[in-house]
């Protein structure tokens, strides 16, 4: 065989076994991240070190070992892969992940100064990530906890701050010593290590404090303890097996435990227990607590929930009631406020009685204690339930009433439509049409356009209503401009209906005349030639009595059926064009 030949196949080969190690290392890598999506983190670890001793500086290897180091509480040896990872980092440049991790290895173990600095790293390289943000949050409220208040914690910039400073110089002496088939040696080292007799793991804490710090996961620890101590005295490769993995569920828990209480200490336990006791309590301050039921009130009725509005006024009002006038200042205002709030859910449950007798006690309350805003308030939401309860006398003047007490024209604008909005149900309409008048008036000084559109819906009902058409044609048409200006499409097309069924009547009206006119014109020469006659000239030659055709029996029934007919038909217009002013 030629040698140049031979050279050849050799470096053929070597391009072969090259191919194969890529192929079997992209296989472990690959395997290795099934097992971490199917949160396998052993069996993970296991083919990232295969991978690895094949390519020690897979950087990606390293760091979802890492991972899987941290989901298993090993924070020593994710903290080894995370630094082996930036150790590979060229020019400066920091691989975010390994960063990351060594972040949170170090978070683990408790040391949260020196955690906070890389997350402080990290969050400079790349802001917009969130873990480094969330990372700076929990070591600084770490910190907090275990030293207190930073307030009673005084810093100064003197000792040496050279670490702060290097770029991690013992790391990259680590790197040089650290040889390739280092991994494998290591492998073989832990499995020499798993077939040593193992110690249960001692916890220095007393029971205590390790029963509040694990929580409801002490049961487990005292049961793998249990377990562990069973199977002391045995030799057989099954239950070496179950020690095992016994021993390491301790030694787990151990390892939290010791975290737990770094990361947030007993008296800082107590601390927030005694916080949640005191807010559980609610405000020793009657005043505070009465403001912040007053408030959850107001919100529960702005989300429609009338039922629990109506019991925390309840149990509020209770306890007002039992506070004396010294500890609770203005109690009279808020008794009455809470009436007032009892009497509105009341009035939206439709249970209209109850709504009537807590505003009459809030009237009560503020007529005694010149509680002037109160009774306003209360004069309000009287009128506003007795128009529901259909007594509209009794609406009008309960807000004549407050119409004195009246603060502003917006106010003013309210209570003059809801007034005319009563003398139309009543039936008086050129009250209502006055009312009306005055609201728009009122809504005008107030610059509001929505008000003024319904002033004006009413003033144009209420003149159908007293027949003068023409006026509430016109009325509707400066009502359809103000829909049309506030876009408000519902309105539109009520009015625009409303108006049509006016125009209609209007027409159907000036025809009506015009029809009577011509019948004049055509019977006035009969009337003409009808002259009274003189005395004793009633009869003919013949002597019988004259029988005029207009006052004949058969003419004046066809008559009045017509005007029964046309006074039906008019009347049927009416009450559709009422309907659509009411919609309008």
């Amino acid at each position: 065989m030629p040698k140049g030949r031979g050279r050849k196949d050799s470096d053929s080969d070597a391009a072969t076994d090259d191919q194969g190690t890529v192929g079997t290392f992209e296989t472990l890598r690959d395997e290795g991240e099934h097992f971490v999506h199917v949160q396998q983190y052993v069996k993970a670890i296991e083919s990232f070190s295969k991978a690895l001793e094949m390519k020690p500086e897979d950087k990606t290897c390293l760091v979802v070992r890492a991972k899987c180091h941290l989901m298993l509480g090993n924070s020593e040896k994710a903290l080894e892969d995370a630094n082996t990872a930036l150790d590979q980092d060229e020019d400066g440049k920091r691989d975010i992940r390994a960063l990351n991790m060594k972040a949170e290895a170090l978070y683990q173990k408790g040391d949260f100064e020196t955690a906070l600095v890389f997350y402080h790293r990290g969050n400079k390289l790349r802001p917009e990530l969130q873990e480094f943000r969330l990372g700076i949050q929990k070591c600084q409220e770490a910190i907090d906890n275990s030293i207190g208040s930073p307030s009673s914690v005084h810093l100064e910039a003197s000792g040496d701050l050279s670490y702060f400073y290097k770029d991690e110089e013992d790391q990259k002496l680590k790197k040089q010593k650290q040889q390739q088939k280092g991994y494998t040696k290591v492998s073989q080292a832990q499995k020499k290590e798993e077939r040593k007799e193992r110690q249960k793991p001692q916890d220095g804490s007393n029971t205590k404090t390790t029963k509040e710090l694990l929580g409801q996961l002490y049961r487990d620890k005292e049961y793998l303890e249990k377990l562990f101590d069973s199977l002391s005295h045995s030799s057989t490769q099954t239950d070496s097996y179950i020690k095992g993995r016994a021993c390491d569920g301790l030694e787990y828990l151990t390892v939290r435990s010791d975290f737990w209480r770094q990361q947030k200490p007993m008296y800082a336990r107590k601390r927030d227990r005694q916080a949640r006791s005191a807010h559980s309590a609610g405000p020793r301050d009657p005043m505070k607590y009465v403001l912040q039921k007053l408030v959850e009130i107001d919100e529960a009725q702005a989300e429609g929930k009338y039922e629990e509005s109506l019991e925390k006024s309840k149990k509020t009002l209770k306890r007002v009631e039992e506070t004396s006038e010294d500890s609770l200042k203005n109690k009279p205002d808020v008794m009455a406020n809470l009436y007032s709030c009892m009497g509105n859910a009341y009035l939206e449950m439709n249970m209209y009685a109850d709504a009537l007798s807590c505003h009459k006690k809030d009237l009560s309350i503020a007529k005694d204690n010149n509680l002037e805003e109160a009774e306003s308030r209360a004069l309000d939401n009287l009128g506003r339930t007795c128009a529901k309860m259909g007594d509209f006398g009794e609406a009008i003047e309960i807000w004549k009433k407050k119409l004195p007490k009246s603060k502003s024209p917006l106010e003013s604008t309210w209570l003059y439509h809801e007034i005319g909005r009563c003398h139309l149900e009543l039936g008086e309409y050129q009250d209502a049409k006055d009312y009306g008048e005055k609201s728009l008036a009122a809504a005008k000084e107030a610059d509001d356009a929505g008000w003024q559109l319904h002033a004006c819906v009413l003033i144009a009902q209420s003149e159908v209503k007293c027949g003068e058409l023409e006026a509430a044609s016109e009325t509707f048409t400066r009502a359809l401009e103000l829909a049309e200006d506030q876009e408000d499409r519902s309105a539109e097309s009520a009015i625009k209906k409303a108006l049509e069924e006016v125009n209609d009547r209007l027409v159907k009206g000036g025809q009506e005349d015009d029809e009577q006119d011509k019948e004049d014109d055509r019977r006035s020469p009969d009337r003409d030639r009808e002259s009274p006659a003189p005395k004793g000239s009633d009869k003919d030659k013949d002597g019988k009595k004259s029988s005029p055709r207009a006052d004949s029996p058969k003419e004046n029934s066809k008559g009045k059926d017509k005007k029964d007919e046309d006074k039906e038909k008019t009347e049927s217009d009416e009450n559709e064009t009422e309907k659509n002013e009411s919609h309008a």
